[in-house]
């Protein structure tokens, strides 16, 4: 990962990669953060969709970043 700056429109993409590096599926990832399945879907394939909050804790959740917005930098935890 080269930068550390994203927009917002780019934490969808961000969001589905680090879920897949860490190896757990879009369900494993539903039930550990109480989302239903249909968001974690949505919240990786549609960055249109306003699920920010979810995007940054499934971040937050499968990889060693923070988010911190608005202009979503990740820093080391």
């Amino acid at each position: 990962m080269a930068k550390n700056l994203y927009a917002e429109s780019e934490l969808a993409a961000l969001a589905k990669e680090f879920r897949i590096k860490s190896g757990k599926s879009k369900a494993d990832i539903s039930r550990e953060l109480k989302a239903s399945r249909p968001s974690v879907q949505q919240a990786e394939e549609n960055p249109e969709q306003s699920l920010t909050k979810l995007r940054i804790r499934i971040i937050e959740h499968c990889s060693p970043y923070r988010v911190t917005g608005p202009m979503y930098l990740l820093t080391k935890k």
